[in-house]
């Protein structure tokens, strides 16, 4: 069965570019996987991988070359001197960095005949090969198209387009979504825990809330796109009062304050502009700033 599938090219074998590897492996490519330190490679032979010494080897094997290391200057370091084996190839950056960076080196694939696609994935290693997992690809027109078969066995391919920055930006702010959420649930937690309710008891009910959240976010969404925020549904006026029963109870329970008194900060210098009346969607306009 394997003699069917795109042979893959995997450089870079941390935990991430393994799981990479095997995720391949596991649906039936033929997988070469290269890593400067030789010996971790090994795990993914004992499984049918195809070791490559050196990266022109790795390069070679396939017309589709996964590329999963530190950061893109690591990336270019490893791919320069080969350069020119690029040609006729599709080059799948999986590395983390920056829109900007995302953009040079689709540029410079670009200059050596290469086609480009650069990527985000939205799970840790555990959860490469499954499917709910995303993985943001942006860059070359029609190219993810041509190796979705391919490229899905990694998790649900997302198309953001042919600007190569895309997938980056999407990654660094949905990190930053994902980090504020963590902080929001982390207070809330340590609230609700002061008067001894569970953790994991805390959190049932918090995971319900979070899709009426996400409710609010597709109608704020909405709001952004068109810049204008009627507050129809609740005011910042109003939401500044709820916050201040956030603030008491933490105050009277010892939990540290911090996180909600910056939204407090935001609410109140909307507030300020005269906008009081407006939801809270026009919170974005200090982020603007």
């Amino acid at each position: 069965m394997s003699t069917k599938r795109t042979p893959v090219t995997v450089i870079g074998l941390g935990q991430m570019g393994a799981a990479l590897a095997g995720a391949f492996l596991d649906a039936g490519h033929p997988t070469t996987v290269f890593n400067r330190t030789p010996d971790k490679a090994a795990p993914l032979v004992a499984r049918g991988a195809v070791h490559a010494t050196t990266v022109a080897e790795a390069v070679g094997a396939s017309g589709l070359v996964v590329v999963c290391v530190l950061d893109y200057p690591a990336a270019r370091a490893l791919l320069a001197p080969v350069a020119g084996a690029l040609r006729g190839r599709v080059l799948v950056n999986l590395t983390s960095g920056s829109p900007e960076q995302a953009r040079a080196e689709a540029e410079w694939a670009a200059g050596h005949g290469a086609g480009y696609l650069d990527g985000g994935i939205m799970t840790t290693p555990p959860g490469v090969g499954d499917s709910s997992s995303m993985i943001l690809y942006s860059g070359g027109p029609g190219l993810l198209a041509e190796h979705r078969a391919t490229l899905e066995v990694l998790g649900d391919p997302v198309d953001l387009g042919a600007d190569a920055g895309l997938a980056s930006l999407y990654d660094a702010g949905l990190l930053g979504l994902m980090w504020s959420v963590f902080g929001g649930w982390l207070h809330a937690t340590a609230l609700a825990g002061a008067d001894g309710v569970p953790a994991k008891e805390f959190t049932a009910v918090s995971v319900r809330w979070l899709r009426t959240v996400s409710w609010f976010l597709t109608t704020y969404a909405d709001q952004i796109d068109a810049g204008e925020y009627p507050g129809d549904d609740a005011t910042i006026d109003v939401q500044v009062a709820s916050i201040g029963h956030l603030l008491h109870a933490g105050e009277e329970r010892g939990v540290d304050g911090r996180l909600p008194r910056l939204h407090l900060e935001l609410m109140r210098e909307a507030v300020a502009a005269g906008h009081g009346g407006d939801s809270y969607a026009r919170i974005i306009e200090s982020f603007r700033k």
